[in-house]
């Protein structure tokens, strides 16, 4: 597979088409899964992309960017190599890219979740491959989701008991993918929703795409003196603790993220609640997806990479680890954290199923 893809310091290079995959550094022609800061890095002469992330990677990238958007499913040929884009279900845009030479297809997968609950993007698309990349952000048994309608619920039950008190709800999530996908379970009936200027920049490109969520305010465009008492707030993890929350009042506080299946992370956190709810898959969806695709090798990346190979190993997928592609401090928090947590969760976790 080494004229297909290659592990180098650069990131995941494909030699025969002459691009790189989601480059680490600044490259001459780069392919995009999707448009979180980790993977869109600015500096790259040309960019390749989905389709519906065109609005997300201007706003990132810059509206000058020389960016190539090309539609799920359709085919390009760049030197020789047949390359397709198809959902990942990450965030809006978030693709997988399939790569065909000479017989051989790798797909990679990026960052990727299974199932098809989340509104805000389309869902997974299994692709039959050769070598499959992927990643393992929450790759331990311990990681397993529960089903996004009841978390919805939960954070609804939340807000509805903090407004009968009169207080104001801060809910973090990432400003772009975790955001929008929490606005579109929140039910405006209960009160008004406002949003962080960034949360707001990036559902502003969600909405320029065709993505329906209900209706928001920015905090920015308020006076300070604003009421915002019973309403909820979505807002950067950033933004705890800091001045910026002083204009709200008494608050309670609450973080999105799969990190909260961990015990410890919402202290760590310093909120008062914890729902679990991740763009990234889980250890199951990580197991299934790679019987889908019934790869003859696989190469995992970022979180547990080296737990997860060892266990494909076992049950006779063979994988290995691939170091050297971690994106640690990345702009999407659930890849972003894993530190005590993952160690912790590690430690908690049942043998692997």
């Amino acid at each position: 597979m080494s004229d297909l893809l290659q592990h180098t310091a650069r990131g995941l290079y494909c030699p025969a088409g002459g691009f790189y995959i989601d480059p680490l550094r600044p490259v001459d022609r780069a392919v995009v899964t999707h448009a979180h800061a980790d993977h869109a890095r600015w500096g790259c002469c040309h960019y390749l992309a989905s389709e519906p992330s065109r609005h997300l990677l201007r706003m990132r990238l810059g509206p000058s960017v020389d960016l190539q958007c090309l539609p799920f499913g359709k085919t390009i040929t760049v030197g020789g190599v047949h390359l397709s884009m198809h959902p990942a279900g990450h965030m809006l845009g978030s693709a997988q890219i399939r790569l065909e030479y000479r017989g051989r297809v790798a797909v990679v997968t990026g960052d990727y979740k299974l199932g098809r609950e989340d509104a805000t993007c389309l869902p997974w698309e299994p692709l039959r491959c050769h070598l499959f990349v992927t990643e393992s952000t929450f790759g331990l048994p311990i990681y397993r989701w529960p089903p996004q309608q009841a978390i919805f619920a939960a954070i609804n039950a939340w807000w509805r008991d903090c407004r009968q008190e009169g207080t104001c709800c801060l809910l973090y999530g990432y400003a772009v993918g975790k955001s929008q996908r929490l606005l579109s379970g929140l039910d405006p009936t209960i009160g008004p929703i406002y949003t962080h200027g960034a949360v707001e920049k990036g559902t502003g490109a969600y909405r320029q795409t065709g993505v329906s969520l209900p209706p928001t305010i920015a905090v920015n465009t308020l006076d300070d003196r604003h009421d915002y008492r019973g309403s909820l707030v979505v807002a950067v993890p950033g933004a705890h603790g800091t001045p910026w929350m002083r204009r709200f009042g008494t608050v309670r506080t609450a973080m999105a993220s799969g990190w909260m299946t961990v015990r410890g992370a919402r202290r760590r956190r310093g909120v008062d609640r914890g729902f679990v709810l991740s763009d990234h898959v889980d250890w199951p969806g990580l197991l299934e997806a790679v019987r889908l695709t019934d790869p003859e090798e696989t190469w995992v990346t970022h979180g547990s990479a080296a737990v997860v190979a060892r266990h494909l190993n076992e049950i006779g997928y063979p994988a290995q680890a691939l170091t050297g592609l971690h994106r640690a401090g990345g702009e999407d928090e659930d890849a972003a954290d894993a530190s005590s947590a993952e160690a912790a969760a590690y430690e908690a976790s049942s043998p692997p199923s």
